[in-house]
């Protein structure tokens, strides 16, 4: 499989539903995550293109995805709750070369732009964008402005997001995470500075399944062309009911009504 069918398997038409569940590896116990071989085949059922996790986390668990449309990618970064003053700084724990053989087919980073050690991380995303463009493996982008060093610029009313977006983009991002900003006018705006296709984030568990496809739904008519939706989804009371929700939000055009309709929620 090259590069373009692995691409067009974590983003088919250019669209992905995928849920993050590598939280485990910086902050445990986590709601949803003790049964992970339950979670996981629940959001296999529910039809989600990617399960985005840590190397080890997919070693045990990427046969579970074996003649299924959901895949699995292997997230390269982390640091803990108990690191103090270097929290922010998320160092790399895996190599894209070990990606293929763990049943992965494709990668992901994250820097946090503003933070201290932002420039090395820009640095471990530089480097791994470039193994993992040699070896044909899609490279997804999780860059957050958040750290205490962010320089807001004059009239920005992203926040510093569409300039996270857009360094996801030009270090060679396939696709990248981003989020919801509170409106349509200015999550429009990321989207709008970037080609590649953008996976908007759902923030800490809620539980509240209307909010959270309302969300979703303004997001894709806003531009997203996806959810990457991690503690909403799996810490959800209904982790498979909301999965499938999204599903047919991201790709049957449904809406919030008829996507809460069809799932029971």
């Amino acid at each position: 499989m090259d590069r373009a069918a692995r691409l067009e398997k974590l983003l088919p038409n250019g669209r992905g539903v995928w849920i993050p569940i590598d939280h485990g590896a910086s902050d445990f116990p986590v709601q949803g995550l003790m049964d992970t071989e339950g979670t996981i085949k629940a959001l296999i059922s529910a039809g989600v293109d990617v399960i985005l996790a840590q190397k080890g986390v997919v070693s045990q668990y990427s046969h579970l995805c074996q003649g299924t449309n959901t895949n699995m990618v292997v997230h390269l970064s982390v640091s803990t709750r108990h690191a103090g003053p270097d929290i922010a700084n998320k160092v790399l724990v895996g190599h894209p070369d070990e990606v293929l053989s763990r049943g992965g087919i494709g990668v992901s980073c994250q820097v946090n732009i503003g933070s201290p050690n932002e420039a090395d991380m820009i640095e471990r995303m530089g480097e791994i964008s470039r193994q993992s463009y040699k070896l044909g493996l899609p490279m997804f982008g999780m860059i957050y402005a958040r750290g205490e060093y962010l320089s807001i610029m004059d009239g920005d009313s992203t926040l510093g997001n569409a300039h996270a977006a857009r360094l996801a983009f030009e270090l060679g991002c396939d696709a990248a995470k981003t989020v919801w900003t509170g409106d349509a006018e200015s999550f429009s705006q990321i989207c709008q500075g970037v080609p590649i296709p953008l996976l908007v984030a759902g923030g800490p568990s809620t539980g509240d399944s209307l909010e959270i496809l309302k969300m979703v739904r303004t997001a894709l008519d806003s531009g997203a062309s996806g959810v990457c939706m991690g503690r909403q989804v799996f810490s959800h009371p209904e982790v498979e009911k909301i999965a499938k929700a999204i599903v047919l939000l991201v790709h049957q055009n449904y809406s919030v009504e008829d996507a809460i309709s069809s799932c029971g929620l």
